[in-house]
């Protein structure tokens, strides 16, 4: 099989065109605006929003998984997320359609749920809270009128939750860096539960799904169960970095008043601080969704979330490795 990654030069992307290279008898080629760090070689300089750039790229390919997004939480302005993520999904589409291929994998969110109901499946009500989960939705919505004119192809979307792992920037390290600096402080009682997915089990599902997902229109949630409790997570953390975390737990409503501070803080520096009343409050909360589907679907995740998170840990923390180190550990 011939798969062609639009936007493989990030995280996700980089961890899934490594496997794809280490299964026999397939071939991988990266489109990405940003040169690939680990796969120059496989990489080919395109813009998802330019129709006759994507359609010279994709001849010859029998599947595409179209992961290119604008997906940072401050991006400005707003009309650069339904540039990328919405127009990208219609020049895919057609791009796909001009060299006759019929398969695309999607890596939506778990963001079009917004604000829905706790531990929601694919079934959930499509509300999304923020500019970046309008757009995923709609660009599924785009993917699955595609497909009701289009009955022969396969479709297949992909919405994972917060994603984690080596090299990663985002929220799940923050916090690590804060326990590993020895500057965390749990606010609350600890006890809500997030749920989180390794980049290693997401990018091993992609490949599953590029195998064995061959038919129809299909919609997969994607998190690592059994979720776990913030104590949890930051026993883990504290235990793995041998570092001590104090067993004083600060009430929300202190968290919050500390949170505005940092808010206003920001406002007169007119720069972004780690901490925002939005990132207390995100944390305190429980983040669930049900993923049984891609659980029961044959499926077997090679890590358990806590290896994950030893993984991560021993990569980011401890070893400090290379980057070409971490794509074979």
């Amino acid at each position: 099989m011939k798969v062609a990654v639009i936007g493989g030069s990030g995280f996700i992307g980089s961890r899934l065109i490594d496997l794809i290279s280490e299964t026999t008898g397939w071939e991988v080629k990266n489109i990405d605006l940003q040169q690939s760090a680990f796969f120059p070689a496989l990489t080919h300089i395109g813009d998802v929003r330019n129709l006759g750039q994507i359609t010279g790229e994709l001849a010859g390919a029998d599947a595409v998984v179209l992961l290119a997004a604008e997906h940072r939480d401050d991006v400005t302005p707003i009309e650069r997320y339904f540039e990328t993520n919405v127009g990208g999904m219609k020049v895919t589409l057609e791009a796909m359609s001009r060299n006759n291929i019929t398969r695309l994998i999607f890596v939506s969110s778990v963001a079009v749920y917004g604000n829905s109901a706790a531990n929601c499946d694919e079934s959930g009500t499509i509300a999304p809270s923020n500019h970046y989960g309008k757009s995923k939705a709609e660009a599924e919505a785009v993917a699955r009128q595609w497909y009701e004119s289009h009955p022969d192809w396969n479709i297949d979307i992909l919405r994972p939750t917060v994603t984690f792992g080596e090299r990663n920037r985002g929220n799940v390290h923050n916090l690590l860096s804060q326990i590993a600096g020895g500057r965390f402080l749990m606010v609350g009682n600890g006890n809500n539960r997030k749920a989180m997915a390794y980049v290693g089990n997401v990018a091993a599902f992609l490949l599953f799904m590029l195998r064995d997902v061959t038919k129809g229109f299909n919609v997969f949630n994607y998190t690592d169960s059994p979720d776990m409790t913030m104590n949890e997570l930051v026993s883990h953390a504290s235990r793995e970095l041998n570092r001590h975390v104090p067993s004083i737990h600060f009430p929300l409503w202190l968290g919050m008043a500390g949170g505005k501070c940092f808010d206003l803080l920001a406002r007169l520096l007119r720069r972004k601080l780690p901490i925002s009343s939005v990132r207390v409050k995100k944390f305190c909360i429980s983040t669930q969704f049900n993923s049984s589907k891609a659980h029961s679907s044959g499926f077997a995740a090679p890590f358990t979330l806590a290896e994950g998170l030893s993984r991560t840990l021993e990569f980011d923390f401890v070893r400090h490795l290379s980057p070409q180190q971490h794509l074979k550990l």
